[in-house]
């Protein structure tokens, strides 16, 4: 399987609601996150934490999919652009597009960056 596919499979177990076996599955134990506003969080572990904390500020999602996915095989890097609409238990609702760089070594995701506007 190349990472491009195992990006696609982690698409495909998120629109069936199973972010967190994607997360078990695929990202690697000292996997770092960049969010879009700058945020670095370091491990699994602090990174499994912030999906749990914020699928509980979730409501609902009114769509969502991806728009584009390229993989470079040479360096390990996915590259992707989504769109999702989620309504939030504090009542707002937003359209968030968000282009997403995974870095995999060994069928892991050992970085991952998001380009999205805070």
């Amino acid at each position: 399987m190349t990472n491009l596919e195992r990006s696609e499979h982690i698409s495909q177990l998120m629109a069936q609601g199973k972010l967190l076996e994607a997360f078990d599955t695929y990202y690697h134990n000292d996997v770092v996150k960049v969010e879009g506003d700058g945020t670095v969080v370091e491990g699994k572990a602090a990174n499994r934490e912030t999906q749990v904390q914020w699928m509980e500020s979730v409501a609902g999602m009114h769509g969502g999919g991806d728009i584009s996915r390229a993989e470079d095989p040479a360096t390990g890097t996915v590259f992707l652009e989504t769109w999702a609409d989620i309504e939030f238990k504090n009542g707002t609702r937003h359209k968030m597009e968000q282009v997403e760089v995974q870095t995999w070594k060994d069928g892991l995701i050992t970085r991952i960056r998001f380009y999205y506007n805070a």
